[in-house]
């Protein structure tokens, strides 16, 4: 669980709604037709811009946003050297049940391709392979949230523009203006806060997660490439640790 996600949600809606409570009544800025038109223009916009399962799958990208737990770097390269001093003392044929109870499916499909002899640039060409379909699959669902942070304003501006047109139509009423125009701008208040509370931050939330991981990534082909050719453990350990930031080096050092 993403404890900065989560928090920074409830902390961002929790301080837009004590704003709100210390200006009036909530349910002033309650207005269900604002709501249609800004959550729902945005959703059926979306539709349009990417294929139906994708729009689908919304959610899930999200879930993975807030609770997805990124692998440490350092247990990464303690994993890989762990693997190398089994293929030093062994043989690289060792590692073929590790390949089998190996939970992290790229690494263990590394590993295979390692055991069997798999030609050195061809086993770097498939995991390189791999790990392109990985970002692009990545990129697929941030753009989903980075479309949803320009459509929301967008039609909270529509909205606004509808709301002033039945304004103006009735301006035989003076008395109804006020309330109107209050009405008006709730639907660009509703899309400012779609796109910057949620959509934005979980589209740059999700370019982050997936730059951890394709570093993470980026560690275990060079650390399998690294096992394949014979290199001591040692050698692998100082070939990954140039993936590390200098507090990471430190934190590896004193395990």
């Amino acid at each position: 669980m993403d404890i900065a996600t989560i928090g920074g949600l409830v902390a961002g809606a929790g301080l837009i709604v004590a704003a709100i409570l210390t200006g009036g009544s909530i349910t002033m800025f309650i207005d269900v037709p604002s709501v249609l038109m800004v959550v729902g223009g945005s959703i059926a916009a979306l539709f349009i811009s990417f294929p139906m399962g994708n729009v689908a799958g919304m959610a899930k990208v999200m879930k993975k946003a807030m609770f997805y737990d990124a692998e440490d770097p350092t247990e990464v390269i303690t994993k890989m050297v762990g693997y190398a001093e089994r293929a030093r003392k062994e043989g690289m044929l060792a590692l073929e049940e590790d390949s089998e109870s190996e939970p992290d499916k790229f690494l263990a499909k590394g590993l295979r391709l390692a055991v069997d002899g798999t030609d050195p640039q061809l086993l770097s060409r498939i995991m390189e392979t791999d790990l392109s379909a990985l970002e692009a699959r990545h990129g697929e669902g941030r753009a989903l949230f980075d479309q949803l942070g320009a459509l929301a304003p967008a039609f909270g501006m529509i909205g606004t523009l509808v709301g002033l047109v039945q304004m103006l139509a009735n301006l035989s009423d003076p008395s109804s203006i006020g309330a109107g125009m209050a009405v008006a701008l709730l639907t660009t208040f509703y899309g400012s806060v779609i796109a910057n509370l949620v959509a934005i931050p979980i589209a740059g939330k999700l370019k982050a997660r997936s730059e951890e991981e394709m570093h993470s990534r980026e560690m275990i082909i060079e650390g399998i490439m690294s096992i394949q050719s014979g290199d001591s453990p040692r050698i692998v350990q100082e070939k990954l640790k140039s993936y590390l930031t200098p507090m990471q080096q430190t934190t590896l050092v004193a395990k």
